[in-house]
């Protein structure tokens, strides 16, 4: 089973048949020395995680992006997507919440221009191929320039075996960011990571670090999550020259129109996972469209 998500307009549910390619990809399904998923819910405890943040996606649902550059987010490709009609959605819709806790963020920025790898389909079919290529950069609308929000450094993929580390928002942690400071690469195949690392409905377009050298910087984005053998793995996209891809496509035609301070927000409401725009409520993290 893979289940290809990010927020309520962009979740997709595959069969693929992994496990019958597992022995190909050499996977060990033995437990590994993974840490338990830890929810960041104090200032204090999130401190230098504040790139990290939710996009909220049309009001409708949400992703997580990270900050590596003072106006750059990166994130998943296919949370740009509306699952029901295929259709890209505009920039203008989404917002960056840096940092996102309990109501509050360190940094709220709305959306200028959006663009995804320029071989990214998206479609029905999830593939080594998709996976590899969903990614995708965002342009705020201003640059983020707070002490306290410091972009992150990217890096080559790690190698197989390697520990990582991932921080997300899912469906279930809508109001404040988790970490697994260790989890593992359980093997690469054409540019994707297979990973033991804890993710779910909204982790989409979260962070991979690898903590190489004691300082944390972006190896990969989540893209799926997938079961081998009756155990959950996560899925993560490729960055290096993909990445540089999507830098050298900002310099292109403008997709969306600029808006003005303030234009564009979406203010989340008072309920878990809940937001609402102009009154309405939205379905934020609930997922109630697996079929999607």
């Amino acid at each position: 089973m893979v289940q290809h998500w990010g927020n309520g307009l962009a979740r997709i549910w595959i069969l693929a048949a992994l496990a019958a390619v597992a022995p190909v990809l050499g996977l060990d399904l033995a437990q590994a020395g993974d840490s338990r998923l830890q929810r960041m819910e104090t200032m204090d405890a999130g401190r230098e995680w504040q790139a990290v943040g939710r996009l909220d996606v049309d009001g409708e649902g949400f992703c997580t992006g990270s900050l590596i550059a003072p106006d750059l987010v990166l994130t998943a490709a296919h949370c740009l997507f509306d699952s029901r009609t295929g259709t890209r959605i505009q920039p203008k819709s989404i917002e960056f919440l840096a940092g996102w806790r309990n109501g509050r963020a360190s940094a709220y920025r709305s959306v200028a221009r959006a663009v995804v790898h320029p071989d990214y389909i998206f479609d029905g079919e999830v593939s080594t191929n998709r996976v590899r290529k969903d990614i995708a950069l965002l342009q705020l609308q201003r640059p983020i320039r707070n002490t306290t929000v410091i972009p992150f450094q990217t890096d080559s993929r790690p190698r197989a075996g390697a520990d990582i580390g991932v921080v997300s928002y899912a469906h279930d942690r809508s109001e404040a960011p988790s970490i697994q400071e260790i989890c593992a690469v359980m093997a690469r195949q054409e540019g994707v990571l297979v990973m033991s690392c804890d993710v779910d409905f909204g982790s989409s377009g979260a962070p991979v670090f690898s903590f190489a050298g004691g300082k944390p910087r972006i190896v990969s984005v989540v893209s799926a999550k997938a079961e081998v053998e009756g155990r959950q793995v996560s899925l993560g996209a490729a960055l290096a020259e993909e990445l540089e891809l999507l830098q050298a496509q900002l310099t292109g035609p403008v997709m969306g129109s600029r808006l003005p301070d303030g234009v564009g927000r979406v203010r989340v409401g008072a309920g878990a996972g809940q937001s609402t725009t102009g009154g309405r409520s939205a379905g934020g993290a609930k997922f109630v469209r697996p079929g999607g």
